[in-house]
This record gives structure tokens, sequence and C-alpha cells, in this order.
């Protein structure tokens, strides 16, 4: 897997023929709060966007653009990936629309679903072990149908010579065709977020630590 800003802009030549995919990692939106988070992500999807538009200029226009959780796909995928909140990666879709691209049906809407309620159901604690061992075996069938159907759809739809716009998380389990080559867009603010998250996380668990240890002192008899 190349990764753009880290190597330079490929040859057309270098790739004709072949099926291209760019992937680009979606990001977690940071509280509304979080200022400094916020600029970030912003700053992250213009780099995105620049570093998409510089690639192509090497190896050919995106034809396809597929998105994480997206059941449908044209214009009422479009529609709902802006309902989502999910602006970033809707403004980088809906521009390479508007240049040509199709947005492809990602999901399958049934098995998205299912793997979505099983989350929310194993982030609740459990008195039984079995349980909770048999939950976990269940999302992780959950998870294999559900990217098989991901690569499926982009198998199918991504032809030779073509180049396809993949959105979708950092920690994905996707295992793509041997015949795609895959460039990982990776710009400058992608470490910088990290950075953010780890710092911000580690003053979440300080101030919540905090907080604990101020309850159990306000508890003591006096």
């Amino acid at each position: 897997m190349a990764e753009l800003g880290r190597i330079e802009r490929p040859s057309l030549e270098s790739f004709r023929g072949k099926r291209k995919l760019l992937l680009v990692p979606l990001l977690a939106m940071p509280p509304e709060d979080a200022v400094d988070g916020v600029a970030i992500v912003g700053r992250y999807w213009e780099q995105v966007q620049t570093q998409v538009t510089s690639l192509e200029l090497g190896i050919g226009w995106v034809q396809h653009v597929y998105h994480e959780t997206l059941p449908v796909g044209g214009e009422d995928g479009l529609q709902m990936l802006e309902a989502s909140g999910e602006m970033g990666s809707h403004t980088l879709a809906r521009t390479k629309c508007a240049a040509g691209a199709v947005l492809e049906e990602a999901e399958d809407a049934d098995t998205l679903l299912e793997t979505m309620d099983l989350q929310r159901c194993l982030m609740m604690p459990f008195a039984s072990q079995k349980v909770a061992g048999q939950l976990q075996q269940w999302l992780g069938d959950a998870v294999r149908r559900r990217n098989e159907h991901f690569i499926q759809r982009i198998d199918e739809t991504l032809g030779q010579d073509e180049v396809g716009l993949l959105l979708v998380n950092e920690r994905h389990q996707l295992q793509f065709p041997q015949d795609i080559e895959v460039f990982y867009v990776a710009p400058p603010a992608l470490d910088e977020y990290r950075r953010w998250v780890e710092a911000w996380m580690a003053k979440q668990r300080a101030a919540q630590a905090e907080a604990m240890a101020s309850e159990e002192d306000s508890s003591e008899p006096a």
C-alpha cells in the first residue's frame, strides 16, 4: 500500500490498466467545545482534498466513491451522508460526484444494522461471561460478513484502469483483491489529529480520576 504524501507523485504509465483505490481515513469529530480538535479536523479535510487532487493528476480521475455506513448510493447516499453530520467526507464525496464520479452502494443494510446493534449491546456490563462471549462471536461473524459485502461491492464496480475513492475507518479490516493498487492518503494533519486525541483522552482520564478522588474524600466521615 502506497502512502500519499510520503512518496513522489506516481506516473500514469506506472499504473495504466490497473485498478486503483485511494483510501482516506475517516476521523471522529471532536466535541464542539474542543475548538483546537475541531480546527485540526477541518485542516485534515482540506489537506485530503489537495492530496487526492494531486494524486488524480498522476493516476487518473476518481470514478467511484465508496463510504462506509452507506447502504444506498447516488444522491440518496449523499443526502444520507450529509444528514449524518460527516461534513468533511460529504463535501469530498459530493465534489467528486459533481466531477463525474458515482457514489456506490457500499453496505448491506441488514448486516450494518446487525453490527451496530451488537456493538451497542457489548458496551453494557454483563453478569454472564458466557453471554458476553457468545455476543462477541456473533459480532465477529457480522463484521466478517459486512467486510465481505463491502469488498464484493468494490470488486464488482471498480473496473480495469479505473480509480476509486474509499472513505473508511482507519481501523478497518478490509482485505483488498490483489489486483487493486491501494494508496493510503495520509496528510500531515492526520498525525496531528492522532496526537490531539491522545492528549485529549489523557486529559479526560485525569479529570475523571480527580473527580473520583474528590468524591471519595467528601464521603469520608469528618
